[in-house]
């Protein structure tokens, strides 16, 4: 298991040049690193996986960023975006040296509506039919895509890990796995272990973040029986901090932060990490 971090806290969008970054992600003790990629024309893939290495980090994930006009349950227009889109993404994954594709890979984010039961299973339907030659795509190139469930107000299409592990099995390629997110799961499930223990070996990626978005262990949830959970289901992929604050314009928009969460974006990543390494016991 590895602690990583998205950097969505510090800079939007990731370009090459923002790979200055990495060193002090290092000396913060983090071993890996998510880097969104909001446009892959925007970092070069070699470039990056060797500053990544001679920072001694893991560029253990690329997180899809499903903007306007990358739907798969959209316009045919909007699904060939999309489509494409992913696709390029897993291209960029493998010079990264085969990191996982992650995220909402499934809809545009913010498309959250009251959904009438012909139109969902329409949706549905769309959607599973694009992931599939998506997977296979991803097979080939031998990259896991990690699909993630997010909270109502994100999205109407799939918000809790019941729903992420019918897609997967709807879809049925050895390339689709899931990725849960404390956040969103806070929002969404019952019981956050149980949901966890219930994703079993499917759960291929893990974001760990505060109730308010903050710093991960500086909250209310219960970290002793997420980590419990965790280790119950033997996983051992990577924990990243995804965190947001008003900092980073663009994505507190998105995200709705409207308040200064933490004093600095540096409290979040160093109590972060520091907070997960002792929950773990790393």
């Amino acid at each position: 298991m590895r602690f990583g971090i998205n950097t969505f806290l510090f800079v939007s969008p990731f370009t090459t040049e923002s790979v200055k970054l990495f060193p002090q992600f290092k000396k913060w003790g983090f071993q890996s690193v998510e880097i969104p990629v909001e446009d892959p024309s925007h970092i070069d893939p070699a470039a990056v996986k060797a500053a990544a290495d001679k920072a001694g980090l893991a560029i253990g994930s690329i997180c899809a960023c499903m903007g306007p006009g990358r739907d798969l349950r959209g316009t045919p227009e909007e699904q060939k975006t999309g489509s494409d889109y992913i696709k390029a993404l897993i291209d960029q994954a493998v010079v990264l040296g085969h990191s996982r594709v992650i995220g909402p890979v499934y809809s545009v984010v913010g498309k959250a509506d009251a959904v009438e039961p012909a139109q969902q299973k329409k949706e549905w339907a769309l959607v599973v039919k694009n992931l599939k030659v998506i997977a296979k795509y991803a097979e080939k190139k031998g990259i896991t895509i990690c699909v993630e469930p997010l909270n109502r107000f994100e999205t109407d299409f799939l918000n809790t890990c019941e729903q992420g592990l019918k897609l997967i099995a709807d879809v049925g390629s050895p390339a689709l796995k899931l990725h849960l997110d404390t956040f969103h799961m806070n929002i969404e499930e019952k019981n956050q272990g149980k949901s966890i223990k219930k994703a079993g070996k499917l759960l291929a990626h893990f974001h760990a973040c505060g109730t308010d978005r903050g710093t991960p262990g500086g909250d209310s949830l219960n970290w002793a029986e997420i980590v419990a959970a965790l280790r119950a289901v033997k996983y051992d992929g990577d924990v990243v901090i995804e965190s947001f604050t008003t900092d980073v314009k663009v994505i507190a928009r998105a995200a709705a932060i409207w308040r200064r969460i933490e004093p600095t974006q540096e409290e979040i990543a160093v109590k972060g990490v520091k907070n997960l390494k002792r929950l773990f016991g790393a």
